[in-house]
């Protein structure tokens, strides 16, 4: 048994690094399609949402002189050679998977839209919608909750390398708590930073709660899907 039936699942370029310090950890991803590869065995629709700081980070490369739209460009293409990626280590675990993308690439990635990647969820393919929004100043994070939005699903799964949401950053402070469960304007209020404000303000007024969660523990994607109390559940 399931508690979802559709996931949003939004996965960090930086944790697809593993223990290298840059680019694409072949083990990392193949425990990734692994565990995507047990929720599907579930019944479970998967859309999957993979950010680009592996690679080429926007907004950084705007602090070091890049012009800030083409800095964009650069990780929503990132995001593309992530995805890519994940499609391959999924197909060679026997899952089918369709890659997507916000802007023109074909033959890369099939062009996004809602309904093309609803037929596919349907039709039991895990989903990988890339390049983010197709729009510059827009993170990953926005990318996630807008197809999460879009894709109709029933929650956005965040996997991160912590376990789920401090009262302060659990890397830096050793008296950090950890909250089960918090609100949107609970995060707003205490200035948390789970995601920017922008994505965070889009799964609130449109009722997509969030679970961060770590990912990079195996079998951690599965305990969730199954209802098990890990993580932060972030809601209205």
């Amino acid at each position: 048994m399931t508690k979802y039936k559709r996931i949003l699942l939004k996965l960090s370029g930086e944790s697809l690094m593993g223990k290298q310090q840059y680019g694409i950890d072949e083990n990392r991803l193949a425990e990734y399609a692994e565990q995507i590869k047990e929720i599907q065995a579930m019944g479970v629709q998967i859309g999957i949402v993979i950010g680009g700081g592996n690679i080429f980070r926007g907004l950084s490369g705007a602090s070091k002189g890049f012009d800030r739209v083409k800095g964009d460009q650069m990780g929503m293409l990132a995001t593309v050679i992530n995805s890519l990626g994940l499609s391959s280590a999924l197909g060679a675990v026997g899952v089918k998977s369709k890659v997507l993308t916000a802007v023109r690439m074909e033959p890369i990635g099939e062009f996004y839209n809602k309904w093309t990647a609803i037929d596919y969820l349907e039709s039991g393919q895990v989903v990988i919608m890339s390049a983010g929004t197709g729009n510059p100043y827009f993170t990953t994070d926005t990318g996630s909750s807008l197809r999460g939005i879009e894709i109709e699903a029933d929650v956005m799964l965040k996997g991160t390398r912590v376990d789920g949401v401090y009262t302060a950053d659990p890397e830096k402070d050793p008296t950090a708590t950890k909250y089960d469960e918090i609100t949107f304007d609970e995060i707003y209020h205490k200035g948390l930073k789970v995601m920017d404000l922008t994505a965070t303000t889009m799964c609130k007024e449109n009722n997509l709660p969030i679970i961060v969660f770590d990912m990079d523990s195996i079998g951690n994607l599965k305990k969730v899907m199954a209802g098990e109390n890990i993580g932060t559940l972030v809601h209205n």
